[in-house]
């Protein structure tokens, strides 16, 4: 039969899973010897029978009698004992901590008898037994049966008038514990239950709910626990810290959460229960005046602090309650902590010998090196929010708000400070958004242009804020309020709040930016940022590469340790006065029309090349051939119908809008690009190939990697293949010839493809959006947000790799590409090579490097060296 409850005897620290992180804790201090008031704890499987079948499982409330029937025992005194009352608290605890998500009920037990028997316990302190009272029907109306909170809460306050809490009397707290009785009566119909047994069944039962409410879903979501887990229930000997003056409650930590620095870091509350200290009801006092207050509870607790953090080698986050001058502890856990503690606190314990350097790399994670990355705004600056959007790309940026991409340049060029405000973005704003400090759109998601350029270019960005009125043509955007911001005015823009800022905002440099462009490490926490670093480059297998299109962003990807770049894109060699070009090849009639366009571009291209290959010094470049549809490099068909409409329009106008619309397709993502743009515009790709062949020749040790996009079918890619391998032939370069895994079919078809490929690179973008079917430009403002809400999705697919579909097709391609080709080279492209969960799916799946963009580099660096410490099924949270 299924065992349910778990004295604290019974359990440790490793019970996690079962027990959840409270009542493995306290198990766990149990063990130590340490003053725990003794329990026990209903297993996470408990709740998830009750969650799934409405009603507790078979032999639970059996099991839950025993329990308690022996702590009763122990405690000499049964739960409510109208002469001397065992109390309890009944409080929540899931594997992972989340604080305050959940309930917690404490004083079980009490009723209108038992109170008279707690004041005697007390050495007959009324006021303590009545308060306690006033406590339990108050917690327990608004946690288990759901009577709104402010109603208790406007009876205290209109009885205290200005008076703190403790000043209340005895007989005035008893008259209290009516008034919340009544409450309860009036709101829910029924009386307060005083059945102590019953009281403690329902709270187990509320706790249970309390794992699926609104607040409680969305912590999981925002820190990705998984929603299957369900919480514990620990049920524990009440103490007490709201007795009297010799008596209280506090938190503390073995370190500085927020720096990591050694020291004592916490509050005491005299006279209080822990929930005063958490509401804020009462100021706390530091930590350190407790030793003034009663220094033997003082001493006692440094004692047990050095020991827990000691014994789970952390920073410990403890609470506890002092009763009477008796210190109990009540909860351990490893402490949450800033993305800077975490660095220092790692580095520290290794050099106090209580964790290895491996561990130390394993203590911190991705997201935590981003956040110390990016440039912030000073938390203690007043700001002006005017309105929201979607936090696409991290930093905080300052700037002249500017509305087209040519007047960006411009001011940038005269010094001065933009940022970029578009409706959104396209191509052609490129050179506005290098200019910008940052970009502000009102349509568009996460993955949209804007963001994935500015993330790939470290650029602070915010889209989606559908609150402003972008008017382009008039310079300016309305904001709720009726705030206008014209050209000229001052914004500040919040990458990682997605929050926008009237006026500016003083920004906060990174020194760990500075140390990854070259800077020596000088501060404690740069320091221990490079000592993890370098550890984690000494033992990862994943290679890091860049997305890189140009020879500044080659050059800045070498800085941040990119090993060679895994994307150069090649449609942004077609921008610009090269247009002009493009438009030329389009409407050539004749075989030596296009030859002349073909011939126009090449040397253009080879510059790129060329320049790119130097910054890379050796290292290898793959460089994809141009993906996107033709059309995309010519005017907008409604611009153009405009001019055509208009007395002034050309007959070169004319033929463009005729070959606009003959290039016109419904969904151009599924339409003439990639290698089919390479088979049906002869010498499109010879062009390219010859370019890159000549750099390379340039270049003393280019190690150019030829990358055919959007292949579905090997034929696509022999077809390709032939003619590339005959242009290196004649010019005597080696470069290995690969395709882009972006359309399904490819995957599936890996061991027929890698009959002719050298390389697969996953294009996860395309990958994630033909296997769901997704236009990524469009859904996520469209239904992400409420796919999100109903738990659809835990994150969004384009953020972190679909392991399950995407990530399937991935295994498949792998496994049989390798199969054709043992030393088939394999690597990915897309967004997800930076991101830090994909990054460990990367290794799992036996990938040989991933390739994000150069501020991201970091960040695959560290989290791929973490995954070479942790088993693919090991927990990296």
């Amino acid at each position: 039969m299924a065992k349910y409850v778990y004295d604290f005897t019974e359990g440790n620290r490793n019970l996690k899973d079962l027990l959840g992180g409270k009542g493995a804790n306290l198990a766990e201090m149990t063990n130590l010897g340490l003053p725990v008031p003794p329990g026990f704890t209903i297993t996470t499987d408990a709740c998830r029978h009750y969650l799934a079948a409405g009603v507790v499982p078979d032999g639970l409330e059996q099991e839950v009698a025993e329990h308690l029937d022996a702590l009763e025992k122990q405690m000499g005194r049964r739960l409510g004992q109208a002469d001397d009352p065992l109390l309890v608290s009944v409080r929540s605890g899931a594997k992972f901590s989340m604080p305050g998500m959940m309930e917690t009920v404490l004083n079980i037990g009490l009723n209108d008898e038992s109170v008279h028997g707690l004041a005697k316990q007390a050495g007959g302190n009324d006021r303590f037994a009545w308060d306690s009272y006033r406590r339990l029907i108050q917690m327990f109306g608004k946690t288990v049966l759901g009577i709104d909170g402010d109603l208790f809460e406007h009876a205290l306050d209109a009885l205290k008038g200005k008076r703190q809490d403790t000043d209340l009397d005895a007989g005035e707290l008893q008259g209290l514990v009516e008034t919340f009785k009544g409450i309860v009566h009036e709101q829910t119909g029924k009386d307060f239950p005083t059945d102590p047994r019953e009281q403690m069944r329902l709270a187990v039962m509320a706790v249970f709910d309390s794992w699926n409410a609104p607040r409680a879903i969305l912590y999981r979501r925002q820190e990705r626990i998984p929603a299957e887990l369900g919480t514990a229930v620990n049920i524990v000997a009440m103490v007490f810290g709201n007795v009297g003056n010799d008596s209280g409650t506090g938190v503390a930590f073995t370190r500085d959460p927020g720096t990591g620095r050694q020291g004592i870091y916490g509050d005491y509350l005299q006279n209080a229960q822990g929930e005063d200290v958490v509401a804020g009801i009462r100021n706390t006092i530091p930590l350190e005046e407790l030793e003034r207050i009663d220094k033997r509870s003082y001493d006692e607790l440094l004692g047990i602090m050095e020991t827990l953090e000691n014994h789970y080698r952390d920073l410990c986050d403890i609470e506890f309650t002092i009763e009477r001058g008796k210190l109990w502890m009540l909860q351990t856990r490893v402490g949450k902590r800033t993305a800077a503690a975490a660095f220092c606190i790692a580095t520290q314990l290794v050099d106090q010998g209580l964790i290895t350097i491996d561990e130390a790399v394993t203590r911190v994670t991705g997201d935590q090196l981003a956040q110390l990355m990016f440039p912030r705004f000073d938390g203690g600056a007043d700001k002006k929010k005017i309105a929201k959007g979607m936090n696409a790309s991290p930093g905080a940026a300052v700037g002249k708000a500017v509305f087209c991409s040519e007047r960006a340049v411009e001011l940038s060029e005269q010094g001065e400070d933009v940022i970029l405000v578009r409706r959104e973005t396209n191509p052609d704003d490129l050179a506005g958004m290098i200019a910008a400090k940052g970009i502000l759109t009102s349509r568009g998601g996460k993955t949209s242009h804007a963001a994935v350029v500015a993330r790939g270019m470290g650029k602070t960005c915010v889209c989606g804020a559908e609150e402003l009125e972008v008017s382009t043509s008039e310079g300016r955007f309305t904001a709720p309020g009726g705030v206008v911001v014209s050209e000229g005015d001052v914004i500040s823009i919040d990458g990682t709040s997605g929050e926008i800022y009237l006026g500016e905002v003083p920004v906060v440099d990174s020194a760990v930016v500075e140390y990854f462009e070259g800077a020596e490490p000088e501060d404690e926490l740069v320091k221990a940022v490079d000592r993890i670093m370098s550890h984690a480059d000494s033992v990862r297998r994943l290679g890091v590469r860049a997305n890189a299109d140009t020879p500044d962003d080659a050059a800045r990807a070498r800085r941040f340790g990119g090993q060679g770049i895994g994307l150069c894109r090649t449609e942004h060699m077609f921008l610009g006065e090269r247009r002009q070009l493009v438009e030329d090849l389009v409407l050539a009639s004749t075989d030596e029309a296009r030859q002349a366009a073909l011939d126009a571009l090449e040397p253009l291209q080879k510059a790129d090349f060329t320049e790119i290959f130097r910054a890379m010094d050796g290292n290898s470049v793959t460089i994809r051939l141009i993906d996107p549809p033709l059309h995309e490099f010519l005017p907008d068909i409604v611009d153009l119908s405009v001019k055509v409409a208009t007395d002034g329009a050309t007959d070169k106008d004319r033929k463009l809008l005729a070959a606009v619309k003959r290039l016109h397709e419904q969904n151009p993502m599924l339409g003439l690009r990639g290698v089919r743009l390479g088979l049906v515009i002869p010498g499109l790709f010879a062009m390219q190939v010859r370019a890159i062949a000549q750099a390379a020749k340039e270049v003393p040790g280019a190690r150019p990697e030829i990358m055919i996009p959007l292949v579905a079918a090997v034929q696509e890619l022999e077809s390709v293949r032939e003619e590339a391998a005959k242009i290196l032939a004649e010019t005597g370069v080696e470069a290995l010839i690969g395709t882009m895994i972006e359309v399904p079919r490819a995957a599936l078809t890996a061991a027929q493809i890698a009959e002719a490929a050298e390389f697969f690179s996953f294009g996860t973008n395309d990958l994630t959006q033909m296997t769901w079917g997704f236009s990524r430009d469009d859904v996520e403002s469209a239904f992400f947000s409420r796919y999100l809400d109903q738990g659809i999705f835990g994150v969004s697919p384009f953020e972190t790799l679909d392991r399950e579909g995407v990530g399937r097709l991935i295994r498949i391609a792998v496994e049989e590409g390798r199969s054709t080709r043992p030393d088939l080279h394999l690597g990915i492209c897309g967004e997800h090579g930076g991101d830090p969960d994909s990054v460990h799916f990367c290794h799992d799946v036996g990938l040989d490097y991933v390739s994000c963009s150069p501020f991201r580099i970091p960040i695959a660096r560290l989290e791929a060296g973490r995954a070479a410490l942790t088993d693919s099924d090991s927990d990296t949270r």
